[in-house]
């Protein structure tokens, strides 16, 4: 059998598989609150056979999303419909895990099919943006100035993550995992593009990794040890100082796994939007087996893994200890089951419920 369906344990938390859907904005929520919508979308994916679902970016506060549309988990009234996902996650086999998140200056954007730039001042549904520095990610469509957060907002956005871990939890969520990639408000205080800071969280790579290891050990210090704590970050920005980057990225990885991390999804950082990023199948593979290697974190990636040989090849060799298959699985939620059956898995309708295997199983057209 391929290792790629065999159980994964960490902590106390199986996997049926070593395949997980990672988060995926839906654009769909109103205030914050998971509707339908979510709830269909996750549950027909669990039902696919997959082994863990990590809920799209959620925003920890109201300033905190990346549009109008995108989830929230700040209130009890989100925090209840929540629970209905990850319910409906679990009872479908699968581990129901959530991003939580704070978009940072790249917050109040329309939705990308509507222009993915920022609102209007004049929109009702602007809001103020902030960051670690008045710098903007730019490209055209992000143009605006953030508000360079004081240290009261510091705390405040802190406070937010502790709160929102904390509604997860009471959700019935059993995997967590910190937003701390892509440009987003965690990874822009790393950057050296978006961190021009010359108090104690900017400066070096430790003054630039402040906010971020602090808000990670503010969140590990609610979230129970018996289930895993993870993190999305962005080792790499795919620019003229990719080597330090890279080493600066390990460097506070180690920290990360000193202060409680469990587990690191390894990505890119997104902070200029001129990068060089070398686009293709498994690309960020080799990537993340260093960050593994070198700080001895189990890892997972995204990226190009939608194919069953690629998806098999990074967890057979170790490079991955999971793999993440995102866009794959928006065009065929079963496509667990489609990749056991390519693999040679022996009665791969164990993935499925009863009423899709019967059908699946008893007609091979």
């Amino acid at each position: 059998m391929s290792k790629l369906f065999t159980p994964y344990t960490l902590k106390s938390i199986t996997m049926r598989n070593r395949i997980a859907v990672p988060p995926m904005c839906q654009y769909m929520a109103e205030d914050g609150v998971p509707n339908d919508w979510h709830l269909v979308h996750y549950a027909q994916m669990a039902r696919g056979g997959v082994g863990l679902i990590v809920v799209e970016a959620t925003g920890v506060s109201p300033e905190g999303r990346i549009s109008p549309n995108c989830l929230g988990i700040w209130n009890d009234k989100q925090a209840a419909e929540h629970a209905k996902i990850a319910a409906a996650i679990k009872k479908a086999g699968c581990v129901p895990g959530i991003q939580i998140a704070h978009a940072g200056r790249k917050a109040n954007a329309n939705r990308p099919w509507e222009g993915d730039n920022h609102l209007e001042v004049s929109d009702p549904r602007y809001w103020e943006i902030i960051g670690p520095s008045p710098i903007a990610f730019g490209g055209g469509i992000l143009p605006r100035v953030p508000r360079e957060m004081t240290k009261e907002d510091i705390e405040r956005v802190k406070a937010d993550f502790v709160a929102a871990a904390k509604r997860a939890l009471d959700a019935g969520y059993e995997w967590l995992e910190l937003h701390f990639a892509h440009g987003y408000l965690a990874q822009s205080f790393f950057s050296v593009h978006a961190n021009h800071r010359t108090d104690e969280y900017g400066g070096d790579a430790d003054g630039r990794g402040r906010f971020l290891l602090e808000t990670m050990e503010a969140v590990r210090a609610v979230w129970p040890d018996h289930l895993p704590f993870s993190m999305r970050f962005g080792v790499i920005e795919f620019d003229d100082r990719d080597e330090v980057t890279l080493q600066e990225s390990i460097e506070l990885i180690k920290k990360f796994k000193e202060g409680g991390l469990d587990f690191i999804s390894v990505s890119l950082g997104f902070n200029i939007p001129d990068a060089k990023i070398p686009w293709g199948p498994a690309f960020m593979a080799p990537i993340a087996d260093h960050i593994k290697k070198e700080t001895g974190l189990p890892v997972t990636s995204a990226w190009g893994f939608g194919r069953a040989d690629l998806a098999s090849a990074a967890v057979e060799s170790g490079q991955l200890d999971i793999v993440s298959v995102g866009r794959a699985h928006l065009a065929n939620p079963h496509w667990t089951y489609a990749t056991a059956m390519e693999l040679g898995i022996d009665k791969p309708s164990w993935v499925l419920p009863a009423p899709y295997a019967h059908w699946l199983e008893q007609y091979k057209l």
